[in-house]
């Protein structure tokens, strides 16, 4: 009679007989930040060059308004088209599975704090985290474009709680629409344009009153205030038509990694404050219209 006894027996590549080595795991964590944080220096400084590369990074920023500019970074630098993030175990708590073979998405969350030798002070361990987009899961959803909103909602949304006045003129420069003057603190509007390039034009000229009131460092306020407009359009839902990135400020391309991130930083925090401006019009606004179909009832 054949003998399984075997089969019970210890095997050398069993987990339980390896003990957990605590270095090699940390070793290994270690690694995978710093490959994470080589990626983000890698596309930081590609994008500074590629006007496309820079676009994409953009697009997801004003997507993921939530996400940190070396979050997005990394989005961009692996699935630029990403639209709707969750790990593993999140899809699947939502009856959602990752289809198999799909790539992860790495991305950075907030760890552990730890003290630094150095001053004392304390820091945060970022550590690396999978993600998966909704297009890699079996879910037939896609995530929503951005609410349509009235041409007028979004011009009066856009100046709320502005920096600066506003005016219609047609005493302005040459082949401008809009214009912002920093010595009479105003915008200046062409008369009679239409929502979208008012929107466009509005959206520039208030990132430069922002960056003229509050205390942003950059090195080329115009192409920031430009990426700012585009970024708010896009989360807004008006068209980007006309606008291109094939041209990159030069200085750009003589930045370390950092001082790009920085840079990009600045967008993210002028297009975050004008968008928390703007969605606590839309929010008032809201508010009351619920306040009135409620009496109406």
């Amino acid at each position: 009679m054949e003998n399984f006894d075997d089969l019970f027996a210890p095997q050398p590549d069993q987990r339980g007989d390896t003990p957990f080595d605590k270095d090699a795991w940390a070793a290994r964590k270690q690694q995978e930040r710093e490959d994470v944080y080589l990626m983000i220096d890698t596309f930081a400084h590609e994008m500074s060059m590629d006007g496309g590369l820079f676009c994409d990074y953009l697009d997801v920023q004003a997507r993921f308004d939530r996400y940190s500019v070396s979050n997005a970074i990394l989005i961009a630098a692996q699935k630029p088209d990403a639209t709707k993030l969750a790990d593993f175990d999140t899809w699947k708590a939502s009856g959602v599975y990752v289809k198999r073979g799909a790539g992860a998405i790495t991305i950075l969350e907030p760890g552990k704090e730890y003290t630094r030798e150095q001053d004392g002070s304390t820091g945060v361990f970022y550590d690396p985290k999978k993600m998966f987009d909704i297009s890699q899961t079996n879910s037939t959803q896609r995530a929503a474009p951005p609410v349509a909103r009235d041409g007028r909602l979004l011009l009066k949304a856009l100046m709320n709680n502005a920096p600066c006045r506003f005016a219609i003129s047609n005493e302005l420069p040459k082949g401008a629409n809009v214009a912002y003057s920093g010595r009479e603190n105003t915008i200046r509007v062409r008369q009679g344009l239409d929502a979208p390039t008012i929107f466009r034009g509005l959206a520039q000229e208030l990132a430069r009153a922002h960056m003229d009131k509050g205390s942003f460092q950059c090195q080329n306020p115009d192409f920031v205030a430009y990426s700012v407009s585009y970024m708010l359009c896009q989360r807004s839902g008006v068209s980007v038509e006309g606008f291109s990135f094939d041209r990159m400020p030069e200085e750009y391309g003589q930045m370390d990694a950092q001082a790009i991130r920085g840079e990009v930083g600045t967008i993210r925090e002028i297009a975050g404050t004008i968008t928390a401006d703007m969605n606590r019009l839309f929010a008032a606004q809201e508010k009351a219209q619920k306040n009135r179909d409620g009496g109406a009832r």
